[in-house]
């Protein structure tokens, strides 16, 4: 008997977002998402410099939805605890800057905070694995991280699958992220491979009327919701 698959969420990023008016963009479509991505970046784990605590700071003051911060820095064991104190909910850090992430982890849990695991493109997938009953979320990323507005690398498509099977196996709760390149077509794709949750920057704050793209999404995750797991077969992907 297939599965049936939990209530998808959609996390705009405000890397997406006019940061002119970011609290109004935020409040634009808070009643549409679930949560918040929030994508730090510090000018060595990637090139470019983005988002700080006094961002998520600002940021807490304009919502009441999660604020889940995306750390992609080289050293995030030192910046967690800003970020919890600016109003994080959240953190994810990346496999690549901490290859043993359980200082990270243990860190972040006695500050209050959710924790997740990120993996980059040309990462193998079960690198991640042995991690999945530390975290809540494991960040499948579907672009190189640096940059909104790149294109979805399908060729990412099996490492979800291959998570997916993992965590249902371990009848664990994980929410399994898809980051990167996300519109409404890529979407559907990484939802059908497995995927919980849809993070949207470009896609939703770069639209005409971001509320009514984060409706859209919405309308594609019920839908999706409502259908059961599909099966999988062949060989597992690294």
């Amino acid at each position: 008997m297939a599965a049936m698959r939990r209530a998808g969420k959609l996390a705009p990023s405000v890397l997406g977002a006019d940061f002119g008016r970011l609290a109004e963009r935020v409040r634009q479509v808070e009643s549409e998402a679930a949560l918040f991505h929030v994508d730090v970046m510090d000018g060595h784990f990637v090139p470019p410099i983005t988002i700080g605590p006094v961002v998520v700071r600002a940021l807490r003051a304009a919502t009441s939805r999660p604020l889940e911060c995306h750390l992609m820095v080289e050293r995030p064991l030192e910046q967690i605890e800003q970020f919890a104190e600016a109003g994080a909910d959240s953190v994810l850090v990346h496999l690549e800057a901490a290859p043993d992430p359980g200082a990270v982890f243990a860190k972040a849990r006695s500050l209050g905070l959710g924790v997740g695991l990120c993996v980059s493109p040309p990462t193998p997938v079960t690198d991640a694995l042995p991690f999945l009953e530390s975290i809540d979320v494991l960040n499948v990323m579907t672009v190189n991280p640096g940059w909104a507005g790149q294109t979805f690398i399908a060729e990412m498509l099996p490492k979800i699958r291959r998570a997916r099977a993992e965590i249902d196996r371990g009848g664990l709760a994980v929410d399994l992220t898809v980051d990167g390149g996300v519109t409404l077509d890529t979407g559907c794709a990484a939802l059908d491979a497995g995927a919980d949750v849809l993070v949207a920057a470009t896609s939703v704050f770069g639209r005409p009327d971001p509320a009514a793209a984060a409706r859209e999404f919405n309308e594609l995750l019920r839908a999706r919701g409502e259908r059961p797991s599909p099966a999988r077969s062949g060989p597992p992907p690294r």
